[in-house]
């Protein structure tokens, strides 16, 4: 039986807006009422569990497996860059405007008109999308960081828009020579996303599960794109929505609908209801069986 239910979020669990609605979150609250657990499995910075309109009891793996939180909010688990390799990629670097996440801030670079000015890439749709996701992200920021403030934290993960398609491709180049160190695995391909290079989401859920006591037979993992790869191939009950990536739908081991008619929410909801109703008859036989047995 699955006993946990891990999802990404944009293009995977929310709608075709990339917002919760009420659909999203009836499906939450019955696998949690049922003693399963939901885990949001994002490759976007969160800070709390009611973040983007959830309403908490749910534990939360962010920032590409990198961090993981409770259901009570409670910092579980971080995995930060190596310090030396975060010092020589901004010394390499330093005209890019870098934003590093930390478990409860992230610290930029340069300005917030420099980080505003990597979203022009972003094609119209998306662009409308980000912008309140922005304003929220740019509440969480402390702008114009020095390398020294930056490296007084732990760093998670790193998030950067490069335009210059000849640094573009120096910070590819500079990212593979530290493949030993780190990983770059972005959503959005105009995107760098780099962690550490054991951090990622396979690895998140097969944490938290180990943290709950739960068996990987009994995981249920969903996502859409590259990020995803390492939890859909990690587990044999893995989902890949139709709107995803080729990539994505490779790795999973089934390919269900899109996210636009909430097909990640309606498939969990199927899966619970079936296996409650398959323990349901398997009790029911077994007592009738020991009743048998006595008499």
């Amino acid at each position: 039986m699955i006993q946990l239910f891990a999802a990404d979020l944009d293009g995977t669990l929310l709608n075709f807006l990339h917002t919760v609605d009420g659909t999203i979150l009836s499906s939450i609250r019955r696998i949690t009422d049922a003693g399963a657990h939901f885990v949001v499995a994002t490759g976007r910075t969160m800070r709390s569990n009611t973040e983007f309109g959830f309403e908490g009891n749910i534990a939360v793996i962010c920032s590409n497996g990198s961090i993981i939180f409770s259901e009570s909010d409670e910092l579980l688990h971080h995995v930060p860059i190596d310090k030396a390799f975060l010092e020589e990629l901004m010394r390499t670097f330093p005209d890019i405007c870098l934003e590093a996440v930390g478990v409860r801030r992230s610290y930029v670079r340069g300005t917030r008109e420099q980080r505003e000015a990597g979203f022009r890439r972003d094609n119209p749709l998306r662009a409308i999308i980000m912008r309140g996701m922005r304003a929220k992200m740019n509440r969480d920021c402390c702008f114009e960081q020095t390398i020294a403030q930056v490296l007084a934290h732990d760093i998670c993960k790193i998030n950067a828009r490069v335009s210059d398609p000849g640094v573009e491709r120096e910070l590819h180049d500079f990212l593979s020579e530290h493949a030993d160190h780190v990983v770059n695995a972005p959503f959005n391909p105009v995107m760098f996303e780099i962690t550490a290079r054991l951090a990622n989401k396979g690895t998140a859920v097969a944490w938290l599960a180990d943290h709950y006591g739960i068996p990987g037979d009994e995981i249920a993992v969903y996502g859409d794109g590259g990020n995803d790869i390492e939890m859909l191939t990690r587990f044999s009950n893995s989902y890949a929505t139709s709107n995803g990536s080729e990539a994505a739908k490779r790795a999973a081991g089934a390919v269900i609908g899109s996210c636009v008619f909430h097909a990640v929410p309606r498939h969990m909801m199927r899966t619970l209801a079936t296996e409650r109703a398959r323990t349901a008859v398997e009790r029911k036989k077994d007592g009738s069986e020991i009743r048998c047995q006595r008499s």
